[in-house]
């Protein structure tokens, strides 16, 4: 099947040739057609199997030809990062439209917000911030025809179920609903059931990543960590690499060891401004960044196709976490490769995602590596990497007859 089976409207498919899209994905080849029909529509996918467009395509072509100047088609995400991710998708795909989208989300001033929200005809919203808008009165969606959540797990994951919900009741009730999600735990297929009107389910590898990835795993002892990561980066032939920590600080550590390394690095983490964060994003997206280090909530919604790796520095909470993760690498026909460095503490983790993937994840380890470093050395960065705590040993200068102790801090 080819996208001109699907028959959009001159403007839209003119769009999708403009962004080289020639053979739908499967996500695409299910969902479009029963969303066009106008139907609800229930879609379990994961990252990375192309369905923003498999749900913007058909919103841009029940728009077309009518403008009721209000808010037509509302798409909540979890993450900023998703929902700019998805605006960028309607920009490219509806160039020649002439609809208009704006994004909602906190972080930035309400008020160029409010003025846009005035004159577009999508909106791609944070359900926070969306919350305060409609306590302002500054949208109007009396008459939206079509509502998206997507990644409803991670909403989930993130606690704004209950902010969905309130944002729900404001909504009119004849519209049509689509819901996406990599996973279905209970609370998900309880809000489906409430919002979905005969949804047609269309279900694409939501229990097993991509097969374009190819996995491995590295043991390592936990202080070993680092020097194991800087080895395989300088061992292994790369493109952009994305990699996962456990929780911020890390992020923000590692970020740095990196550079210190020499690597064109930088981190994402929730601690850091808007601003900053869009700036770490273009960065990666325009290769200034070679390697990216973030957190799972950090990074979630970065589509970036010129990702060779994912790398989970540590391994993640969830076997579905972990899909989601390795998500970001070997999209559409492009084979890549996950790694995992994994402790003696990760046992349990492996053998569910080996279940979840319904395979063994090979394990390698590197003949270059000193695996023996006790843990009483600190091996993160190489030596030649390293600096002297001079203002320290200045301050220990004349204190005693022996040399100065220097300290090699990281």
């Amino acid at each position: 099947m080819k996208f001109e089976t699907f028959n959009f409207h001159p403007d839209v498919a003119a769009g999708v040739l403009d962004a080289g899209y020639s053979v739908p994905t499967p996500i695409q080849d299910k969902a479009i057609p029963p969303i066009l029909k106008g139907c609800d529509v229930m879609g379990l996918a994961q990252t990375g199997t192309g369905k923003t467009a498999a749900f913007v395509l058909p919103i841009l072509n029940r728009l077309m030809g009518r403008h009721n100047g209000s808010v037509r088609a509302l798409i909540m995400a979890p993450t900023r990062e998703l929902a700019e991710q998805i605006h960028q998708a309607i920009k490219t795909l509806g160039r020649k439209t002439r609809l208009k989208s704006a994004t909602v989300y906190g972080g930035l001033a309400i008020g160029p917000q409010i003025r846009k929200l005035k004159r577009v005809d999508i909106v791609v919203a944070c359900p926070g911030r969306l919350l305060d808008h409609i306590g302002r009165h500054s949208v109007d969606l009396s008459r939206l025809e079509v509502l998206v959540i997507d990644e409803a797990d991670r909403m989930f994951d993130m606690g704004f179920l209950p902010d969905i919900r309130k944002i729900l009741i404001q909504l009119p009730p004849q519209r049509q609903t689509l819901l996406f999600s990599a996973a279905m735990p209970p609370e998900i297929r309880c809000l489906a059931k409430d919002i979905l009107k005969n949804p047609t389910t269309v279900q694409v590898g939501t229990t097993a990543p991509a097969d374009t990835v190819s996995h491995a795993l590295y043991p390592v002892a936990q202080h070993l960590k680092t020097a194991l990561l800087l080895n395989l980066l300088g061992n292994t032939p790369t493109g952009s690499v994305l990699v996962f920590t456990r929780t911020k600080h890390r992020a923000k550590s590692l970020g740095k060891k990196l550079a210190v390394a020499g690597y064109r690095s930088a981190s994402l983490q929730g601690n850091l401004s808007q601003g900053k964060r869009q700036a770490v994003l273009d960065g990666f997206r325009d290769g200034t960044f070679q390697i990216l280090v973030a957190t799972d909530i950090a990074a979630r919604g970065i589509d970036v196709t010129r990702v060779s790796h994912v790398i989970n520095y540590d391994i993640p909470s969830t076997p579905e976490a972990y899909i989601h993760r390795i998500g970001r690498t070997g999209r559409a026909t492009r084979s890549w490769e996950a790694f995992t460095l994994i402790t003696g503490d990760d046992r349990d983790m492996v053998r569910a995602i080996n279940r979840i993937i319904d395979s063994e994840i090979e394990q390698r380890t590197l003949t270059t590596f000193n695996y023996n470093v006790p843990a009483s050395i600190r091996d993160d960065i190489p030596q030649r990497h390293r600096k002297p705590d001079l203002k320290f040993s200045e301050r220990n200068k004349g204190r005693n007859k022996k040399a100065p102790r220097r300290d090699y801090r990281i």
